[in-house]
């Protein structure tokens, strides 16, 4: 089975490899996680590891904010876009919900840097502009199945409403169905200390370590 590594050593022994290829994959935890930096590092690993160009969706983040996050990290989001490797999309949810909303908003920008990765940042906020009725699975299936025909892996964000000490229920997703592969990020405690901690909830087609590891956000990011 091919592998997409995400470049995150740690990380891509936990998958046995790296995720499958095309699978479409959610990140999913509260605030302060770790979820965009993951997410940024693994477009970045895949640009400049890997030679895969990628994009990144967001519907809530300005342009600014995000290059200047990932500076923080080392990453030169602007030279990537200036290579071609890179795109930076953001825009409102109204226009990804529509009819051909996806092809309007994203066709011209495959064509021109043809990506292996995107990211869409959040899923949280697409349902927030669902129309009365609507129904959010069927949106993001439609958006997700999209993205995979174009040849293209998702990486979509989840923000959780989980608090420290609870359990998460991969259910409370709604669409975990609908995606190939969970990673749950959260806070655990350890020795009186609150830290941050990773476990693979859900690999479809693969099999992956089950145990929950102890993460860090360092100045070269996610380790």
């Amino acid at each position: 089975m091919a592998r997409q590594k995400t470049g995150i050593v740690e990380l891509d022994t936990m998958l046995h490899g790296g995720f499958l290829e095309r699978d479409a994959v959610m990140v999913a935890g509260s605030a302060g996680t770790g979820k965009t930096t993951l997410s940024l590092q693994h477009l970045v690993n895949g640009i400049t590891k890997f030679g895969e160009p990628g994009i990144y969706l967001t519907f809530e983040q300005l342009p600014d904010q995000i290059y200047r996050d990932a500076e923080n990290f080392g990453w030169d989001l602007k030279k990537l876009e200036e290579q071609d490797k890179f795109r930076l999309v953001c825009t409102s949810p109204d226009l990804l919900l529509e009819p051909d909303g996806a092809g309007q908003l994203l066709d011209s920008t495959i064509k021109e840097i043809q990506p292996r990765r995107m990211v869409i940042d959040s899923l949280n906020h697409l349902e927030m502009y669902l129309p009365r009725g609507g129904d959010m699975r069927k949106e993001a299936y439609r958006i997700l199945n999209y993205v995979k025909t174009k040849g293209i892996s998702p990486l979509a964000i989840w923000e959780t409403q989980q608090t420290a000490g609870q359990a998460f229920n991969v259910t409370e997703v709604g669409m975990s169905f609908l995606v190939d592969c969970i990673l749950l990020l959260k806070f655990v405690e350890i020795e009186s200390a609150m830290r941050k901690a990773l476990v693979i909830m859900k690999m479809r087609g693969s099999d992956h370590e089950k145990e929950l590891k102890e993460y860090a956000i360092t100045p070269q990011g996610f380790k």
